[in-house]
């Protein structure tokens, strides 16, 4: 009997889920579609990272079996982890979609990027330039993103559609009001809109997308050996860009990243959790976000990121 009770209770449970789920995803192509509608030139950013991944499944839902109203843009710092770059390839190669590459190497070449030694420094910031110019280059009125609320306080307070302006930069307090799901996207030439149909996703959300899609991703984001560099409560990856500093030593364990970016500020977490479904249950007890858990670039203040989109930053 308390058997046939706990599995009634499940099935409850994952009946919930389940209609949490598609209430997410509605919203979300929901979104979508506007930015179609509504947008003359927009583009999906697509960096092989899982929220992206999600995006990626939710625009097939929007509009297969036609081809996406938009192509997929990366920034690529040139610092990236080869796992994350050799799948986004596979990805777009497979959806047979175009991928239009935006790099931060060439705006060091150009001189509108410039970094005390750019074969070490970080160069996530620097992002925001080479977005910026990629978006110029290309006349983009719109950027669809994977940023959700629940990554960091900037991210908390922006809009579904956030409104850049010419300097692509955000105003956090002046935004458009989002009422009954009605969406302003007029924009003047040279302005633009980033638009985030996952806002309000939680990381764990987005983990039982994944589960119950099937996605593939890459194999970092799985527990893994890998040798890392204790630092300031952070593991810090052991590479020819983050070496170890004098006094510091190199151990080897197991870990998983839970967010991908730059290699210069992105650390993994002590996991073996090496499926869905494990990841899913040990993001159901954590306490920390995953960018207070592994980016180096948002311990540096508590206002870093909300800096980073005021400069035009995603």
């Amino acid at each position: 009997m308390n058997a046939l009770v706990d599995n009634t209770a499940a099935r409850g449970l994952g009946d919930v889920n389940s209609r949490h789920l598609d209430a997410l995803e509605s919203e979300a192509i929901h979104i979508m579609r506007e930015v179609a509608a509504e947008c003359a030139n927009p583009a999906l950013l697509f960096s092989g990272g899982k929220d992206s991944v999600v995006l990626l499944r939710l625009a097939e839902k929007a509009f297969r079996p036609g081809k996406f109203p938009f192509p997929l843009v990366h920034v690529d710092t040139g610092h990236n982890f080869p796992e994350v770059i050799t799948f986004r390839d596979k990805r777009v190669a497979e959806l047979g979609e175009r991928l239009i590459v935006g790099s931060v190497e060439d705006s060091i070449k150009r001189g509108t990027v410039r970094l005390r030694n750019p074969a070490t420094d970080s160069r996530n910031a620097a992002q925001a330039v080479t977005l910026l110019e990629t978006i110029a280059e290309h006349k983009f009125d719109a950027c669809i993103g994977g940023a959700r609320r629940d990554e960091e306080k900037a991210r908390a307070k922006e809009r579904i559609f956030s409104f850049r302006d010419e300097f692509g930069a955000w105003d956090p307090k002046s935004q458009r009001p989002e009422l009954w799901d009605l969406y302003n996207t007029r924009v003047h030439p040279g302005e633009n809109m980033r638009v985030f149909p996952i806002s309000n996703w939680t990381e764990l959300d987005v983990w039982q997308y994944i589960a119950r899609e099937k996605l593939e991703l890459p194999p970092i984001y799985f527990a893994h050996e890998r040798q890392v560099i204790p630092r300031n409560g952070l593991l810090v990856p052991l590479t020819d860009l983050t070496p170890p500093r004098e006094g510091e030593t190199v151990e080897t364990q197991v870990v998983r990243f839970r967010t991908v970016g730059d290699i210069s500020c992105t650390c993994p977490v002590s996991s073996d959790a090496a499926t869905v479904e494990a990841i899913i249950a040990e993001t159901a007890i954590t306490q920390i976000t995953e960018r207070g858990a592994t980016r180096m670039d948002d311990q540096t203040s508590e206002a870093s990121m909300e800096k980073r989109k005021k400069a035009g930053y995603f």
